[in-house]
């Protein structure tokens, strides 16, 4: 802490510090309980606290057995190619429209944006987007989930707003050097875009890995269901025999003494996970001062 603060600069200093541990543990806490909760031996999983943070003992058979079935492996690549696969044409489609769009001589500029924002006022409901997905082939098919909300009209209106405020000096002195339009979006745009494209990257991340409505709905093959549809029909439904097996549960084996809350517990945190482990590496790209010093008056 610095000394040359004044006192009352001390005690705002404490509260905020205070107040930011509190948030950290109340954000770890329900994790780790988890993680506890997954770990601790099926004999003490009923009477675990809600509160604890240690396993009660130590069973990694809740783990084993997830890792290992085929419906959780199926449902973490699934989940993982088609999340990656929405993300780039997300990424690539939003940031080409928005550049279009935010450029001044744009014809039809205002009309455009229009249709935009009656998109985002009159969204259509899920049974015209069904017909849609029937008409065009695509039910039963992993596009129909990756192509929902290929552009997001709300992360278009954000790119749209940071691309405006890019010096238009910039833009002229790489048409001066002789940069054609595409040059100048992939060599100059882009790299001064970053920061802005890995906030939207994140979105459209976070938007698909837990998508599971509109894929439990399109998707009538259990093989192409991503992970979210597992966990729902797991954890929403209870159902332990999808996870255990039911010749397991029949014939009373080690596996079908496996708490369901630990399944659960299990099955959330494989969810997280990777939200959590990709996070980290987006946040390089939340960089202050990107356009500092490109522009010398």
């Amino acid at each position: 802490m610095n000394s040359r603060r004044t006192p009352l600069e001390r005690i705002e200093y404490i509260i905020i510090l205070s107040t930011l541990l509190l948030l950290v543990v109340f954000t770890i806490q329900p994790l780790l309980n988890l993680l506890a909760l997954s770990f601790t031996e099926p004999s003490k999983v009923a009477g675990f606290s809600g509160l604890s943070i240690f396993p009660d003992g130590f069973s990694p058979d809740v783990w084993m057995l997830l890792l290992q079935h085929p419906n959780v492996q199926r449902g973490i690549f699934n989940s993982i190619w088609m999340t990656a696969v929405s993300v780039v044409i997300g990424v690539s489609g939003t940031a080409l429209m928005a550049w279009g769009m935010s450029r001044p001589g744009l014809p039809g500029r205002r009309l455009i944006f229009l249709f935009v924002l009656v998109t985002i006022v009159f969204e259509p409901g899920i049974i015209p987007d069904y017909f849609l997905m029937k008409n065009l082939g695509l039910l039963n098919t992993p596009w129909s989930v990756i192509l929902y909300k290929a552009i997001n009209a709300w992360y278009l209106i954000i790119l749209i707003r940071f691309f405006e405020e890019i010096p238009k000096e910039l833009l002229e002195a790489a048409e001066l050097d002789g940069a054609n339009p595409f040059q100048t979006f992939f060599q100059v745009v882009v790299p001064l875009a970053k920061p802005a494209l890995a906030t939207i990257a994140l979105f459209y991340l976070v938007l698909h890995w837990n998508e599971f409505f509109r894929a439990m709905i399109y998707l009538n093959d259990q093989s192409k269901w991503p992970l979210q549809v597992v966990l729902r029909q797991f954890v929403i439904e209870g159902d332990k025999v999808a996870i255990v097996g039911a010749n397991n549960v029949n014939n009373n084996l080690g596996l079908a003494q496996i708490n369901i809350r630990a399944l659960k517990a299990g099955m959330i945190l494989i969810t997280i996970v990777p939200i959590l482990a990709i996070y980290p590496l987006i946040l390089k790209f939340f960089t202050k001062g990107t356009m500092a010093g490109a522009v010398k008056g």
